[in-house]
């Protein structure tokens, strides 16, 4: 009986823990696209590698690019069923928004369009991009060779 109770106790905790982790996951997800939207992007950060965008008067264009695909991981992340299919449509709609400057871009610059995605799909949980990320650093998808 006394291995029992204790079960019980141990169910009765996860659960708890469990609900609360649920609920804040949103709070902090919102919280974590706010952050996403208001940090410098494009620049030199400190311990990359990255020297920050070649040309100067890109960087807010760039940002606003970006942002703009933040708002639509958020909108997905916030509307009704995210599933992992809204979210590749999310990459994709993000990404289409580089091509008309795509040739302006170096490749360190799209490594960082890159990596602003990766967090994106950090926030939300999205493990992979289908190779949308590869496909626009490379022009191909390597695992697909």
């Amino acid at each position: 009986m006394r291995n029992f109770t204790i079960i019980l106790v141990l169910f009765a905790y996860f659960n708890t823990s469990y609900s609360q982790d649920s609920m804040m996951t949103s709070k902090s997800q919102s919280e974590m696209f706010e952050e996403f939207k208001m940090k410098e992007k494009f620049i030199q950060e400190e311990g990359s590698y990255y020297p920050g965008i070649a040309e100067e008067k890109l960087r807010p264009i760039f940002t606003e690019k970006i942002n703009l695909a933040a708002e639509d991981f958020q909108k997905v992340a916030e509307g009704k069923d995210p599933t992992q299919e809204k979210y590749l449509k999310a990459i994709d709609q993000g990404l289409d928004r580089f091509r008309e400057i795509y040739l302006e871009l170096d490749t360190e610059d799209r490594e960082r369009v890159c990596l602003y995605f990766e967090e994106l799909m950090d926030i939300v949980g999205l493990e992979s991009s289908g190779g949308r990320l590869n496909k626009f650093l490379y022009g191909f998808d390597p695992s697909e060779e």
